[in-house]
Formats: structure tokens, C-alpha cells, sequence
């Protein structure tokens, strides 16, 4: 079971929820080590005093807050823990506001909450229930890592997760990247709704949501260390070609994604006119036949 990495409460108006954070995600990434290529000796990082010129220990390095290059603030651990901040240990619930509200690009990494003890179970599912039943996400405060917090609480499943947010001037404006003004059709619109329609999938599961490229590390990892053949390259796909007809790409890009779904590529939408045609054709035809049989039967005039 993965250990509590910070521990406090929930603040909900008067009522208070004992929690623990824990985190809710793991990083299966290989890790490597710097080594010397000539002889595998590891390289190390090691730290110096500049102005004694030698190696310091950990328990001699201390923070500091440098105003100039000359004039140094040092701040001790002690005083980060003591900071006049109104609710160090809590997570204090300022708002709640719409899941379609939040700004993707504010929200960090996930925590699961998990209640601590007894005593804060029937607050934590009241919470929990209120959440889940309001469609809402609640907007907190926290110091966490010597430094205030924005935060998140939302339910997944039956439990509450605590997500650290950005703050509003941490998300960079991105006016200046915005592309230079280009025409789009209707037509080409509706093409790449097709293609996205297509491309929909209920849960990110199945071989294109693996991590290959670590599948792929670990291989040539095994291979070397049994001093084996390393696996062979795959060929790469062929390179796509500068797109000049967008709507002819976003055809082939249709004909791929039901292909891949084994769908019948023939029966396309863009085969409807033809049916359209062939209802009219049949129409025109039946006109006709009811125009000569009207003829045949109408009595002819007698002359004066």
C-alpha cells in the first residue's frame, strides 16, 4: 500500500474531515545512471563551497534568498514550517464550481484523499456523496512543499482526489501563438467531424494507450545484458507528403480509421448523392407515366 506523503484536513465550513494524501499515480519510466564511457565509473554530482573551495556536507547546506549577488537572505526550516499562514495542515474549501468550468491546463498531479481513522469516515462519505450528487468540484487552499497551494477535490469512484491547480498567472497567455486568419470550409468541417466520430473510443485501453517506447527500452535493457542480438528496428511508416488537398487527406483519413475498426470502407457518406439521384430518377419516371396515362383517357375535342 503506498504511505501517506502529507497529512491534514479538510475544512467544509465547520465541519472537518481528517485526511491522509496519497499519491495516486506511478512512474514506470526507466531510470539511468550517468556513468564514464571509458572505464563505467559513475559520475556523481557533488557540492561545493565556492568560497572555502571544498566539498560540503548536507547538514552544512541551508537555504538562502539571494537580492543581489552579494547580499544573501538565509531562511531556515523552521521558519518555513512557521510561516504566519492562517491553515498550514488544512485544506480549506473556498468554492465549489462545474467540472466544465476548470481550465485543464491549471490542473497538476492527482492525491488520493483517504480518511484518517474512525473518526473521519461518516464526514469524509458525506462529502463524498455531496460532491458526487452536486456535479460539482470543490476549490481549495493548502501549503504544501514551503509554499501556498491552489487545489481541487473531485470524486473518481468512491473515493475523493485532491488535484494541486496552477495558479491564474502560472498559465501563460497564448495570444501571441495564435495562427495567421485561414478559410475553412463547411465541407472540410464536416469531414473532420466524420473523422473524429470515427476515431471516438469509450476508454483509453488497448495497444495504441501502452508505453512502447519503454517496452522497447527494457527489451534492448535484456538483450545487452544477456548478450544477445539487439532486436530489430522496425520500418518506420512511410513519411506523410505535404498535405495539398485537405479534404482528399481527410477522406483517406476516414477510409484508415474504419479500416482499422473493420469497417466496410465502401459504404461511405459520400455515396448518399448517388441514392438521392437514383430516388429523383425513379420519381421523374413515375411523373411520366401518370402524365400518359392521363393523355390516353382524356376525350378528344371536336372541332367547331
Amino acid at each position: 500500500m503506498p504511505r501517506s506523503i502529507w497529512s491534514g484536513a479538510i475544512s467544509f465550513g465547520l465541519v472537518t474531515v481528517p485526511v491522509h494524501v496519497v499519491s495516486a499515480t506511478e512512474d514506470h519510466s526507466v531510470r539511468f545512471h550517468q556513468y564514464h564511457v571509458e572505464d563505467m565509473g559513475r559520475v556523481r554530482v557533488r557540492k561545493f563551497c565556492e568560497v572555502e573551495d571544498r566539498e560540503v556536507r548536507a547538514d552544512e547546506i541551508g537555504k538562502g534568498y539571494e537580492l543581489t549577488k552579494t547580499q544573501i537572505v538565509p531562511v531556515t526550516d523552521e521558519e518555513l514550517r512557521n510561516l504566519p499562514l492562517p491553515a498550514a495542515k488544512a485544506l480549506e474549501i473556498h468554492g465549489f464550481v462545474p467540472w466544465e468550468s476548470i481550465d485543464v491546463l491549471r490542473i497538476g498531479e492527482g492525491y488520493y484523499l483517504q480518511p484518517d481513522g474512525q473518526v473521519a469516515v461518516k464526514p469524509y462519505e458525506l462529502l463524498r456523496q455531496a460532491l458526487e450528487r452536486s456535479s460539482r468540484v470543490a476549490v481549495t487552499k493548502f501549503t504544501w512543499s514551503g509554499r501556498e497551494r491552489l487545489g481541487l477535490l473531485r470524486v473518481r469512484e468512491s473515493t475523493i482526489v485532491l488535484h494541486a491547480m496552477r495558479w491564474p498567472d502560472e498559465v501563460r497567455d497564448p495570444a501571441e501563438l495564435y495562427p495567421p486568419a485561414t478559410d475553412v470550409s463547411d465541407a472540410e468541417v464536416d469531414e473532420a467531424m466524420e473523422l473524429i466520430e470515427r476515431m471516438t473510443t469509450d476508454r483509453l485501453e488497448g495497444p495504441d494507450f501502452v508505453d512502447h517506447y519503454t517496452e522497447a527500452l527494457e527489451k534492448v535493457i535484456d538483450a545487452k545484458r544477456e548478450d544477445r542480438q539487439l532486436p530489430d528496428v522496425p520500418e518506420p511508416e512511410k513519411a506523410p507528403g505535404k498535405v495539398l488537398d485537405l479534404m482528399a487527406a481527410l477522406q483517406e483519413s476516414v477510409d484508415k480509421a474504419k479500416t482499422s475498426r473493420g469497417e466496410d470502407t465502401d459504404a461511405q457518406v459520400h455515396e448518399l448523392p448517388k441514392k438521392k439521384a437514383a430516388k429523383a430518377s425513379a420519381k421523374k419516371a413515375a411523373a411520366k407515366k401518370t402524365t400518359a396515362k392521363k393523355a390516353a383517357t382524356r376525350k378528344p375535342r371536336h372541332s367547331a
